[in-house]
């Protein structure tokens, strides 16, 4: 190999790895970017929250302090074992909690999406988003992060969606805290969910999609059968949602379904989940920024 070619081949590899930064610093940028773009329209401010060890990215809007909040927490994001960033390319929930008109609305992303730990210097783990994800000082993040906003704007009790993994961490959380009115899940991860029976009395909505493939309303069905009998848990099933799909033109209506314990306890039977009638199946793309 002669010397001009092994300058070329060094220069080459040089520029490659520059391009390969400049694309990863752009992809967290333009990530970042779609957040602003999905909340600043709702009026939602941007912040960190010190949640030890976490430090929590956050958006609000606070128009009655002293009352109560709707909080909405994030999927799982980018989980590829390549992937340095688990924020994600489509914050659902962040999309979900923009077209709620509450006066009280809080967006937490899940820990290391967008930021990352309390202590400068200290690099995310990957093991924290994937198979720590659902850890217990996640929660315990997400408490703190709770109590700071009460403490901060008076807020007095919550309800609580959570999206995909974002609804192992809500149902965690219910089971612990006082101070949680409702639940609520879209395509939640029910799975991850270690003792049902203990939200029995909490008023909760579970949304599921028909073309749910992560997932379906298998998952929803394992998770009824484990919390009934009971008044208190409801679900909606969207036969032309899927997964990412097919859930934020429909918010504002699917928010208005009732979230409440009412009537005798009552046995879940999984012919409830198949549709009264066949439904025509249209995929529809979350809104872009």
């Amino acid at each position: 190999m002669n010397k001009a070619y092994k300058k070329s081949l060094s220069g080459l590899l040089a520029f490659s790895a520059l391009a390969l930064s400049g694309c990863l610093l752009q992809n967290h940028y333009m990530r970042d970017e779609v957040a602003d773009r999905v909340a600043h329209p709702a009026w939602m401010v941007g912040r960190e929250i010190p949640a030890a060890p976490f430090s929590l990215t956050a958006y609000e809007r606070i128009h009655d302090r002293g009352g109560t909040a709707n909080l909405y927490i994030e999927g799982d994001g980018d989980l590829g074992y390549k992937s340095d960033n688990p924020t994600p390319k489509n914050p659902v929930a962040l999309h979900l909690a923009s077209k709620d008109k509450s006066k009280n609305l809080i967006y937490i992303a899940r820990p290391c999406q967008y930021s990352g730990m309390i202590e400068k210097g200290e690099k995310c783990d990957p093991a924290q988003w994937r198979e720590r994800r659902y850890a217990p000082e996640v929660a315990r993040s997400y408490g703190a992060a709770m109590d700071e906003i009460k403490r901060r704007y008076n807020i007095s009790a919550f309800n609580v969606v959570g999206f995909d993994g974002g609804a192992a961490i809500a149902a965690d959380l219910a089971a612990t805290r006082s101070d949680i009115l409702s639940l609520r899940t879209v395509s939640g991860r029910l799975d991850r969910i270690g003792n049902p029976r203990v939200l029995n009395d909490l008023p909760q909505r579970h949304f599921i999609g028909g073309q749910d493939e992560d997932m379906p309303p298998a998952v929803l069905h394992a998770y009824m059968e484990k919390i009934s009998p009971t008044s208190c848990a409801e679900y909606s099933f969207i036969q032309e949602a899927s997964h990412m799909e097919g859930w934020v033109s429909k918010w504002p209506e699917l928010l208005k379904e009732p979230v409440a314990c009412t009537g005798p306890e009552r046995e879940f039977d999984a012919l409830d989940l198949l549709p009264a009638e066949p439904i025509k199946t249209t995929r529809e793309v979350p809104e872009k920024p």
